[in-house]
């Protein structure tokens, strides 16, 4: 199953990524679940979104803990405990970040194991929940690094999604999308899909032992 989270902030089209992104896994054969999760946050304010796709049904629920790829649209996220952007990140993930820094930058900086991926940022822009079509970029780029997903099917998973905007936003969108796809496909199959959890894998909490006391020490004395 690949397991898939996008990190950026109200208004940049996190929500919109996952769908175009859950799409383009439905056209290309797989089970897909896709979900946003935000509170009563502002535009501006930490949000994520994810995407699940197997190829037999997802019985899977709830936030991805263990994800194959993290991907953040804002770099100023990262430091963020908030935001939670490495949360369940390991060695056998990947970590996408639009930025104008570096990958070794960044790998330096979080000191994770992580594979560490740059997609590279637009101009910058006074508000940073106004990031141009980053939402599509970012879905974009996913689509290329699973190895999955042909720039064929995602441009029609982008169109059917956004075509309720019009023609124009359409072509704008899907050529910066497009750009994207084209720079993450060398990377294409780096994120790859991780084994179903199974009981087998279960590792039992670390308890705390309180040690007993004898019976005559521990019993209640009564004095009436």
């Amino acid at each position: 199953m690949f397991r898939i989270r996008f990190h950026g902030r109200g208004g940049q089209g996190m929500k919109t990524a996952s769908r175009i992104l859950g799409t383009a896994f439905f056209k290309a054969g797989y089970e897909v679940q896709d979900a946003p999760r935000y509170g009563a946050e502002r535009r501006g304010a930490p949000i994520f979104a994810y995407v699940r796709a197997d190829r037999s049904p997802v019985n899977e629920r709830g936030i991805i803990s263990h994800p194959d790829l993290v991907v953040v649209s804002d770099d100023t996220l990262v430091g963020m405990p908030a935001a939670g952007v490495l949360h369940g990140v390991d060695e056998s993930s990947v970590l996408l970040i639009n930025s104008h820094e570096s990958a070794d930058t960044w790998s330096g900086r979080l000191n994770t194991k992580a594979t560490t991926l740059i997609l590279p940022a637009a101009e910058e822009v006074e508000d940073r929940a106004e990031l141009p079509y980053i939402g599509s970029s970012c879905a974009a780029a996913s689509a290329a690094l699973t190895g999955v997903i042909s720039r064929d099917i995602f441009t029609e998973a982008l169109t059917e999604e956004l075509e309720h905007l019009g023609d124009d936003i359409v072509r704008k969108n899907l050529a910066i999308a497009l750009s994207a796809f084209d720079v993450m496909r060398s990377h294409a199959g780096v994120v790859k899909e991780s084994a179903l959890p199974s009981a087998a894998d279960y590792k039992k909490p670390e308890w705390i032992e309180l040690p007993f006391d004898d019976a005559e020490i521990s019993a209640p004395a009564i004095h009436a």
